[in-house]
């Protein structure tokens, strides 16, 4: 009876992790300013709070060599280029596209990763690719450049072959550090990648929309991820990424209670495609490793 408690409150752990890295949705929306100008202060307040936090739990913030460092330089660039074009695509369209776009970084993953880690591509990987494209293409039934969803779908499938590449990189070092430091180097080079924002921003603005992004600081990055990478000590990451699929979900439903956007049929039919796609690769993965 106990350990069912016990795991019962390690699940709840991983959902409220997920329901709070899911506001980011509502969040990019909901704060007027441009992308880039929120992601610079984003990563500089969540920095703030991360680095509070380490010093808290006592993590060590050194990295071992300089191998490391242009790895761990080299993902900050990646991750700070995932979050820009992520917020342009909510900016574009709408949280549910947005997220939704976004979401095919697990299926992109499954290409990426052979061809980087010089791991076996499996041929169902084909197939599930073809399911994504349709949900992709259903999330914007018109191919057109002038067409605003089809320009922000481009930016979040964008988002998520850099996010893909990101975690790919990572995916080694993690062995080595702890998450939560990772993390925090990464997030000064955003900051320093972005600082001449600095110059031509307008404080004033800054100032009202503070509370927005500190919240996305805070409770989205650092709260959010520091309890998604805490629940990695239960789960496995194929079990973290299938209960990880009801993110898109999340953010839906944030985006009708707060923003009263409610989603298309065609954008439900392609979330559909995509996060089928996702719940397949996850289950086979937790089969294999049964």
């Amino acid at each position: 009876m106990a350990e069912d408690k016990f795991h019962l409150k390690h699940i709840l752990q991983l959902n409220l992790a997920v329901l709070l890295i899911s506001t980011s949705g509502v969040l990019g929306r909901y704060i007027a300013l441009p992308p880039a100008q929120i992601i610079l202060f984003r990563a500089i307040l969540a920095f703030v709070f991360l680095f509070l936090f380490c010093r808290f739990k006592g993590f060590s913030l050194k990295i071992a060599n300089t191998k490391d460092w242009r790895m761990v330089l080299l993902c900050g660039v990646f991750f700070g280029v995932h979050w820009v074009t992520y917020f342009y695509a909510l900016k574009l369209s709408s949280v549910a596209i947005g997220m939704l776009s976004i979401y095919t970084y697990p299926v992109i993953t499954s290409f990426l990763e052979p061809l980087i880690l010089k791991t076996r591509f499996k041929k169902s990987h084909m197939a599930l690719g073809a399911l994504v494209i349709t949900g992709v293409y259903f999330l914007v039934p018109e191919v057109n450049f002038k067409n605003q969803h089809f320009i922000a779908v481009l930016f979040g499938v964008t988002s998520a072959f850099f996010y893909s590449l990101r975690n790919i990189l990572m995916k080694p070092k993690v062995q080595k550090y702890n998450g939560s430091v990772l993390m925090l180097h990464q997030l000064w080079v955003i900051a320093i990648i972005l600082s001449p924002l600095l110059f031509v921003v307008g404080f004033r603005e800054i100032t009202v929309h503070l509370p927005g992004i500190a919240f996305l600081a805070l409770v989205t990055t650092t709260m959010g991820h520091t309890l998604l990478l805490m629940s990695f000590k239960y789960f496995s990451a194929t079990t973290a990424s299938i209960i990880s699929s009801v993110q898109p979900i999340y953010g839906i439903i944030m985006g009708v209670l707060f923003l009263n956007e409610f989603p298309a049929w065609h954008t439900v039919i392609g979330g559909m495609l995509i996060l089928s796609a996702v719940c397949i690769e996850s289950g086979r993965n937790i089969k294999r490793s049964a």
